[in-house]
């Protein structure tokens, strides 16, 4: 068997003002300190990384990949990961605006602090969900206006805002909106909504919300699913206060509960995201895998050390 001395580093170039780029040096000085190697590549080329995949799959060589970017550099890399079958540990490098995958393990930000915990073997076992066995997600499924709003919304205006500045600007639109008839079938529930909005977590923050999925666990099998109903437009601002504080689970106008497995249907045009990313059309079969894809933690996210 090869001697495991090689990592693949996929970076998004322009995330975090290039913070990748700029230090791309310095992380292979780092690494080959450790007698590893760095084989970077740029993100942006769909049939590069693919190639890049299946690479991976005839090597014994490999210790991880490492994904440098925001939320949707890590979708799309795992979903190359994952349609390729590249069984390998995803290291995390957050350089993006929001970060939420990696803030459910309070991963470092900087660059040294980067490199250290990718670097060292810890290691956790995570859920992805999958929607319409097409598209991959490690943290939120997300369809209605908001998602609307969001695709819609300038790319220089949310680099420049920020992430929570559009999420919010789309709550403030509701009400000019007209709510979604949408059917859910689960084992757990079977209802039909007027909704707004929907939210289908694995992770635990959003858009830089950190208290989304306030008592999601991203290794327990499920998924926290989130229907925003039609409400008054005079109800609004007491659930976007419940929102921002994690305390709109029990709200009324909001329907929660946990599933393996959903499926949401509609007789119109919904707008969808994964990760960020642009989703699938309706109607929607989205499903947990459990313990799909294992992610470096920080040694002090190991299970026992009182994470």
């Amino acid at each position: 068997m090869k001697k495991k001395n090689k990592v693949l580093l996929i970076y998004n170039p322009n995330a975090g003002n290039g913070m990748i780029r700029v230090n791309l040096d310095r992380i292979i000085a780092a690494f080959h300190k450790k007698k590893i190697f760095v084989w970077p590549l740029r993100i942006g080329r769909p049939s590069l990384l693919a190639a890049a995949m299946q690479e991976l799959r005839q090597r014994e060589d490999f210790l991880k990949v490492i994904a440098a970017g925001g939320d949707g550099t890590i979708n799309t890399v795992v979903n190359a990961m994952m349609k390729a079958e590249v069984n390998l540990p995803l290291a995390v490098f957050p350089t993006g605006t929001a970060n939420d995958f990696a803030s459910y393990f309070d991963l470092p930000t900087d660059i040294d602090g980067m490199i250290q915990v990718a670097l060292e073997e810890n290691y956790i076992c995570c859920d992805v969900g999958l929607v319409n066995n097409e598209k991959y997600f490690v943290n939120v499924a997300a369809m209605g206006h908001l998602v609307d709003v969001s695709q819609k919304t300038d790319p220089d205006i949310k680099n420049t805002l920020g992430v929570i500045s559009y999420y919010l600007r789309g709550v403030t639109e509701l009400p000019k909106m007209q709510p979604i008839p949408i059917r859910i079938r689960s084992a757990e529930v079977e209802a039909e909504e007027l909704m707004f909005f929907m939210l289908v977590m694995n992770g635990r923050s959003a858009g830089g919300f950190r208290r989304i999925g306030a008592i999601s666990e991203i290794n327990d099998g499920l998924l926290d699913v989130m229907v925003f109903r039609e409400m008054p437009v005079t109800e609004m601002p007491l659930l976007i206060i419940a929102f921002a504080q994690g305390n709109h689970l029990k709200n009324k106008n909001v329907l929660y509960f946990q599933t393996s497995h959903l499926i949401v249907e509609a007789d119109q045009k919904v707008g969808t995201d994964v990760d960020g990313e642009k989703g699938c059309a309706f109607p929607l079969d989205i499903r947990c895998l459990p313990s799909a894809l294992n992610v470096n933690i920080k040694r002090s996210d190991m299970p026992g050390s009182g994470r």
